[in-house]
C-alpha cells in the first residue's frame, strides 16, 4: 500500500468517526492487508486480527468486528455506541439486528445511517452494524430496528 493510499484511508476514517478514527482503525500500512477493486479502489481493509472495514463506492466504511474493537478501545462512551442489556444479549451476538425495545442507551450524536458499536453494558462489543434510528431518540422507540446488524461476535 502507498503513503498516498493510507493517508486517504486515515482521512477517510477521521471524516466518517470523527477525529482520531483513522489513527484507531489503521495502525501502519504494514500491518495492514488491503484487496482493491478492478479499477484500483481500496475494498477491504484486514490487519492480522480480522475484517477492519470495508470501503465502499460512496466512500464510507463499513466496519468490522476487528475495526470495531479497534474503536472500541480508542473512544470514550458514549462514542459511537448503543447499548443493550442481558435480554437481548444472545441474539446480537448471533449477527440478530438490535432492537429499539432492548436499547438502553446511545450515542445522541448516532444518525440514521451511521456506523453503530452495539455494546453490552458491561462494556463489551456484541455486534457492528447501521444505525437505523437517530441516537437521540433510540432509547425512546419502544418499537422498531434500532441497528441492522452486520456482524455479531459470534459470526
Amino acid at each position: 500500500m502507498s503513503d498516498d493510499e493510507f493517508r486517504g484511508l486515515r482521512r477517510a476514517a477521521d471524516y466518517q468517526f470523527g477525529g482520531g478514527g483513522g489513527t484507531a482503525l489503521f495502525a501502519g500500512p504494514d500491518t495492514l492487508d488491503v484487496t482493491h477493486t478492478s479499477s484500483g479502489r481500496p475494498r477491504q481493509v484486514h490487519a492480522t486480527d480480522g475484517r477492519i472495514a470495508t470501503y465502499g463506492d460512496d466512500g464510507r466504511f463499513r466496519l468490522g468486528l476487528a475495526g470495531g474493537n479497534q474503536l472500541l478501545d480508542a473512544f470514550d462512551g458514549p462514542r459511537h455506541r448503543v447499548v443493550v442489556g442481558d435480554e437481548s444479549e444472545p441474539f446480537i451476538r448471533e449477527g440478530r439486528n438490535a432492537f429499539a425495545k432492548f436499547v438502553q442507551s446511545a450515542d445522541s450524536a448516532l444518525r440514521p445511517g451511521d456506523e453503530a458499536l452495539v455494546v453490552h453494558e458491561d462494556g463489551y462489543l456484541l455486534a457492528v452494524g447501521r444505525a437505523e434510528l437517530p441516537g437521540s431518540g433510540m432509547d425512546d422507540f419502544e418499537t422498531g430496528m434500532a441497528v441492522k446488524v452486520r456482524q455479531g461476535a459470534e459470526d
